[in-house]
């Protein structure tokens, strides 16, 4: 019974994080999972996308700064170094709430980071945390808002709970466009009020014109990640 209590609790959570977000007028839907280790298995650089889609290119920011060139471009609000690449306690952390010893990026009040795409883009991921009220992305197409998600819409779900972080939620955020007038060739993430953003592991994916069945898949995966998880820590215990 205990299992089974567990299997319909995640499935429930899948549910939350996906099929109510496309059917409340939100035009982007997210679902959360631990993500997965950094190259080579490493647990001390964050979490990275366990969704492994074909065409994802990944930002690490272990070279201690944004990029300014290439398929992402990433710029300042304010050049003041208020927001920036840096090392402490706060990185997000690992698979399993472990510390993060690498670089991250750090956005704090009253600052945004835009992220200038040079194509349009079905699907954005990254390791969010630890996460505090006042973090919010918007997702662009040029000028067009298409969509903004907050520390509200996200934490609830955080099952990755930091001791280094006082026990404040992280995870890897898996960000889907499935319709075309979804797609999006700039995000923002912005600070509102006190606090900071922490982000760690960005990934991109260029839009394609993907099959229905394609696009339920790609949907129902952060389910499936998260029952997979639960079921292995069912049978553990």
């Amino acid at each position: 019974m205990k299992f089974v209590k567990g299997l319909l609790s995640v499935t429930a959570l899948s549910a939350i994080a996906i099929i109510s977000h496309t059917g409340s007028a939100q035009a982007i839907s997210f679902s959360i999972t631990h993500g997965t280790t950094g190259p080579g298995g490493v647990t001390n650089q964050g979490a990275y996308s366990d969704l492994q889609l074909p065409g994802t290119k990944t930002v690490d920011f272990n070279s201690g700064s944004v990029p300014t060139t290439g398929f992402a471009k990433y710029s300042f609000q304010k050049n003041d170094g208020s927001s920036s690449v840096r090392s402490d306690v706060w990185a997000p952390a690992g698979v399993n709430g472990q510390v993060n010893t690498s670089n991250y990026l750090a956005v704090f009040a009253g600052n945004d980071v835009t992220i200038d795409l040079a194509n349009h883009l079905d699907y954005f991921g990254i390791n969010w945390g630890a996460m505090s009220p006042g973090n919010v992305f918007s997702f662009f197409d040029g000028d067009r808002l298409i969509e903004k998600i907050s520390y509200d819409n996200v934490n609830p779900m955080a099952e990755v709970r930091a001791a280094q972080h006082g026990n404040e939620g992280n995870g890897y955020v898996h960000f889907t466009a499935t319709q075309k007038n979804q797609y999006f060739n700039r995000i923002v993430i912005s600070q509102i009020g006190g606090g900071g953003f922490e982000s760690d592991n960005h990934s991109f994916r260029m839009a394609s014109v993907p099959e229905p069945t394609a696009i339920l898949g790609l949907t129902a995966v952060g389910g499936a990640l998260l029952l997979k998880r639960k079921k292995q820590t069912q049978i553990e215990e």
